[in-house]
């Protein structure tokens, strides 16, 4: 890995490559990268899918790799974290150059047309601000991840800000600004490691977002494109024009009556609309709506900024609330744009009303791009040389499918794909077991398919890792466990989910069980984890609106949607799910798929192949001797 990793950065070429767990995929794609950037005096940029991962690799990974590099060149490469601009403490506005956030107004305004993944509860938000306002004190870095412990998002949204919402160079604190610090300190490092959310923003049209650089590493790579399309996706409510105008007229003092009213008409038009996907494109009352909603938006903006200049230098009292403002409703305008565009008529974006929490709250309009391909290719990969690793890269055995996701095939440089392997003997280490005499899988969890997961965890007396594709299926199989068996089961949504990982990971004969949380990232090696159940193949729902566009897309160019689109997706999270089992030489264990059609249908091959390569069978009993052996082992090291 190291030597193609090296040959294709001297070459400025791309290169996708597959490292199984185990195999140190980390440090064959940094020692390589470092000696590029100290030798050619090129800066690279390492991207990670999280922050713990991004973490982890300037922590642990980084400083072991660039001690390798100084022993043999005698140089050091220099590495720095570059976050999102919110990750950030913003001096000026912990000390009181913003307005506090109302319940419901400037926290949520600014998030009105955006998707936030995750909240912690608010409990004790004002004792929380007062610490962090203690800790902006001593912090040398204002990075977040830097506080222990945490706080809730609620009260970081009190100091901090968007990059739009930055005062700049008018800020009273600008030499003193973390974000601005941490942006100077990567521009002047050989290596900077970053994360998927920042290449979403450099793609989605602002690659100002990094440094320049001439060699771009993307770690986990499988989960890239649906970053991107995460920061390409915008959702609009009428509760959401509300915040925005709230906002407007608490921190600007502008006219919104207008901007309130367009609000309600949207309302009643999405009123008008059932749940799911726009197929035809904008409907025509929908979009009269939205034109008198940018009409009116437009009009605020521009009234915030004659308040603006009123104001005079951004130093006089209330800037920050401006800018605020200004950031909720050019957010909000520049949303509505793009949904009264010819985005969707071309199919460039799909659009789809949604009802959130099973229609308790009002509906919504949510518009994704639906294919990311050609600005991966555009403004990640273009004119650099590019490194893309993760242990699922190949599906059904090729490179393919994971290639023209992530814009390969679309680039001017050349390509190809590496399989490094893995130090893991799988037909020796693990059983796949897909019993074909359940039944085919229906609208939801048969009795069949849950009699199965008690008979296999009754058998391995639990350490068993329960995937599974919907939070109804996680409960029935939980409750079915719980009445049946005196184990220990924990289920997605008692607690917060690292902590619900913890406390399986403590406990060998625990069981936890979940949905698609669960499927990736979850690394628990050793008798713990020595069974893992797969409900059913993860296609995505029929209803899914950016799997039916991107399917209807690939079908008019003459391919097959299915196999392009549901049966990637399916085989992706499939070899994400089966790879939770295997984490170290010595794990044995067994991974069930309640469902026949991995074996009997004509796509199953093809899945098959993606997933690692486990001893398969069909035979129930012989599963539930191998998992009673497990079991067997674990009690008899327990006597010894």
């Amino acid at each position: 890995m190291v030597r193609r990793v090296a040959a294709a950065v001297a070459g400025s070429q791309h290169l996708l490559v597959q490292a199984g767990t185990g195999t140190g995929k980390s440090l064959g794609y940094l020692v390589p990268a470092m000696v590029h950037a100290v030798t050619a005096g090129e800066r690279v940029v390492v991207s990670t899918a999280t922050l713990a991962l991004q973490r982890q690799v300037l922590t642990k990974d980084a400083p072991l790799a660039a001690d390798a590099v100084e022993q043999a060149t005698g140089l050091r490469p220099e590495v720095r974290l570059l976050k999102g601009w919110q990750n950030y403490m913003c001096r000026h506005r912990a000390g009181g150059g913003y307005p506090d956030d109302d319940a419901d107004t400037l926290f949520s305004a600014a998030q009105a047309t955006n998707r936030r993944v995750g909240s912690a509860s608010t409990t004790g938000v004002g004792e929380q601000v007062v610490r962090l306002r203690e800790w902006a004190g001593r912090t040398t870095t204002g990075d977040r991840d830097d506080l222990v412990p945490g706080v809730s998002d609620r009260a970081w949204a009190q100091v901090s800000v968007s990059r739009a919402e930055c005062l700049g160079s008018s800020c009273p604190l600008v030499d003193e600004c973390f974000p601005q610090l941490a942006r100077a300190a990567a521009a002047q490092a050989d290596v900077v490691v970053t994360n998927h959310a920042m290449l979403g923003v450099a793609a989605s049209g602002n690659p100002n977002v990094l440094p320049e650089h001439s060699v771009l590493v993307v770690d986990e790579a499988h989960e890239l494109a649906d970053r991107v399309r995460a920061q390409g996706t915008v959702t609009l409510s009428a509760a959401a024009v509300a915040r925005v105008a709230a906002t407007a007229r608490a921190q600007a003092g502008v006219l919104v009556a207008d901007l309130e009213e367009a609000g309600q008409h949207l309302q009643l038009a999405l009123a008008d609309l059932p749940d799911g996907r726009l197929a035809e494109g904008v409907p025509p009352g929908l979009r009269a709506a939205l034109v008198l909603l940018d009409d009116a938006g437009r009009q605020v903006l521009a009234g915030i900024r004659e308040a603006a200049k009123a104001k005079g230098a951004a130093e006089a009292t209330g800037a920050g609330g401006l800018a605020l403002a200004r950031t909720a409703v050019a957010d909000m305008v520049e949303a509505v744009e793009r949904m009264t565009s010819d985005s969707v008529d071309a199919r460039r974006d799909v659009a789809w009303v949604e009802r959130p929490r099973m229609g308790a709250e009002p509906p919504r309009l949510t518009l994704a791009p639906v294919d990311v391909a050609g600005s991966v290719a555009d403004t990640l990969l273009a004119g650099r040389a590019a490194v893309l690793t993760s242990a699922t890269l190949s599906l059904g055995g090729s490179f393919d499918p994971m290639a023209r996701t992530l814009g390969l095939t679309l680039a001017e440089e050349p390509w190809e794909g590496l399989d490094v392997g893995t130090p893991f003997d799988y037909a020796r280490q693990g059983i796949l077991y897909t019993p074909t005499h359940l039944p085919r899988p229906g609208s939801g969890i048969s009795e069949a398919a849950l009699d199965e997961v008690l008979a296999l965890t009754e058998a391995s007396r639990g350490g068993m890792l329960g995937l599974f594709s919907s939070r109804r299926a996680a409960d029935e199989a939980a409750e079915v466990l719980r009445r049946g068996t005196d184990l220990t089961v924990y289920a997605q949504g008692d607690d917060q989910l690292p902590t619900l990982v913890e406390a399986f990971a403590a406990d060998e004969d625990a069981c936890l069980v979940g949905t698609l949380s669960l499927w990736q990232g979850v690394d628990v090696p050793g008798r713990t984890c020595r069974l893992v159940i797969i409900d059913r193949i993860p296609f995505p729902r029929p209803d899914d609106p950016v799997a039916q566009a991107r399917s209807e897309v690939v079908e008019a160019a003459g391919g097959n949607g299915f196999m392009s689109v549901s049966a990637a997706h399916a085989a992706l999270l499939l070899a994400q799910g089966a790879g939770r089992l295997v984490r170290r030489s010595e794990d044995r264990g067994v991974v069930a798929v309640l469902d026949p059609r991995l074996r009997t249908a004509r796509y199953g091959a093809f899945l098959a192949r993606s997933m690692p390569p486990l001893w398969p069978t069909r035979e129930r009993e012989v599963v539930l001797g191998a998992l009673a052996r497990l079991a067997g082992q674990g009690r008899e090291r327990g006597l010894s």
